[in-house]
């Protein structure tokens, strides 16, 4: 299997995003790119980094897909008002048969690093989403 860094940076990203997203709730917040991916340093035309642009595209996948919402992009910056929606509050509450919440889960997987845990919370979340 190909080592895809960039599916396992989308996993990171996602995770660091619903987590941000989960401690301001319900309040709305402000999500800059930078918080989630690291600092950017735009190249001298001012195009940002294929990273910082990955992260972008993870915070609209999300709110495409249902997991968040937001009131607009702030250039390539962040994105402005951006709360769970309920769903996504449902998934990450939801206890597990371990009795921690997806959310203590997911604090944990991305405390830790570690891609592969990573990977296979963020598939698990993502199918137990579908059926929400």
């Amino acid at each position: 299997m190909l080592d895809d860094l960039h599916i396992h940076d989308f996993y990171r990203d996602a995770g660091r995003i619903l987590l941000a997203l989960f401690n301001q709730f319900p309040a709305p917040a402000t999500v800059y790119v930078e918080d989630i991916a690291g600092p950017d340093t735009p190249d001298e035309f001012g195009l940002h980094s294929p990273r910082h642009l990955a992260c972008l595209g993870a915070m609209t996948w999300l709110q495409q897909s249902g997991y968040m919402t937001f009131s607009q992009l702030v250039r390539q910056e962040a994105v402005e008002e951006a709360a769970l929606s309920h769903r996504g509050f449902l998934l990450l509450v939801k206890k597990t048969e371990s009795g921690e919440s997806n959310a203590q889960l997911l604090d944990s997987a991305v405390r830790n690093g570690s891609s592969p845990l990573l990977q296979e919370l963020m598939e698990r979340l993502m199918r137990e989403f579908a059926s929400l």
